[in-house]
């Protein structure tokens, strides 16, 4: 189903075929696309110290630190403690090297805070470190086309007439309260030392660029695609099996992060993959996803074996998607 303007500028409209910039709903494929390489022996389990893959990663106490604490934003690596580059931005192998030489923000594993960007450069540099690919050209070989589905890690230039236009005037953003050295680290998980905003990560050269946390592109429909194949054969692919969706939904964060940032509702996180909270319920206690800016949200729900995806280029209030969520509860019965 689609409704809209893709480009308010020209009156292109919205369509199946519209390709949205999906926001930190690249998390969940990133997170998707290493349980796969995991299953399939490319990458070690997810109890695996990183630094058996990646050595420099071991320096200032993060020796212990897992592959599974690292998609669950248990690595102390929420921001960067020196500013980065733009170049080193746009790069997830660049920032992933920043990071690994770094003291953690807190002790590894003893606590966890969104890691808002730098999550898919720990993901990016875990997948080329198993595949020695790039992870958009990986994501496209064993995931986007097998599946026949628009879902991009990394869009090409011909791909670019189709991508709506993203409109962030009406995204709400939340005022961070709490110690003023809290409020400065989770302004630089998003900023990274370097100014960047939400309205950088909509130009072309960061669609490009293919920042594995923040943006991904994709069609609703290819979206879902790729949620469905991770609990039921879609288009005769099966992405990962029972097992490992089980073991990548295990709760290994929950409650309130380490730099306080208000109330509950907070995010439970699996390995990568947002579990049910009262931050979003998704369908049943099974379901597994991830959300992004602006109330888009996909995710899997492996007892009604189906997957589901809102994306939207209005950027505007988070309640939005988990109010098309509800919807579609009731409308399963």
């Amino acid at each position: 189903m689609q409704a809209g303007v893709a480009d308010e500028r020209t009156g292109r409209a919205f369509t199946s075929d519209t390709l949205v910039l999906t926001y930190s709903c690249t998390k969940g494929m990133a997170s998707v696309l290493v349980a796969m390489l995991m299953e399939r022996g490319a990458l070690p389990a997810l109890d695996t110290p990183v630094v058996e893959l990646w050595p420099e990663f071991g320096v200032h106490g993060k020796d212990g630190v897992t592959i599974g604490d690292a998609l669950a934003h248990r690595a102390g690596l929420s921001a960067p403690r020196r500013d980065l580059t733009f170049e080193e931005v746009l790069d997830n192998l660049l920032t992933a090297e920043a990071l690994a030489a770094q003291e953690p923000l807190w002790a590894p594993g003893e606590h966890h805070q969104y890691h808002a960007v730098t999550h898919g450069a720990i993901t990016a540099k875990l997948v080329t470190l198993g595949t020695g690919q790039v992870i958009g050209r990986c994501f496209e070989e064993h995931v986007a086309r097998p599946l026949k589905a628009d879902v991009w890690i990394g869009l090409p230039d011909s791909e670019e007439p189709r991508v709506a236009r993203v409109v962030t005037d009406a995204l709400e953003e939340a005022t961070p309260t709490g110690d003023p050295e809290g409020i400065f680290w989770l302004e630089r998980t998003i900023n990274l030392g370097c100014g960047l905003t939400i309205d950088h990560l909509t130009e072309p050269r960061f669609r490009r660029a293919g920042l594995a946390g923040v943006t991904g592109m994709a069609t609703a429909s290819g979206l879902a695609r790729m949620w469905s194949a991770t609990v039921t054969p879609t288009n005769g692919v099966r992405l990962i099996n029972d097992d490992t969706v089980q073991a990548l939904c295990e709760v290994r964060s929950e409650g309130a992060p380490y730099f306080f940032v208000g109330p509950p509702p907070y995010q439970s996180w699996g390995a990568g993959v947002m579990v049910p909270s009262d931050w979003q319920r998704y369908l049943s206690p099974t379901s597994f996803g991830h959300d992004g800016a602006g109330g888009q949200v996909a995710f899997a729900d492996p007892e009604a074996r189906m997957g589901f995806a809102y994306l939207t280029n209005r950027m505007g209030d988070g309640d939005r998607g988990k109010s098309v969520v509800a919807a579609l509860a009731q409308a399963l019965g």
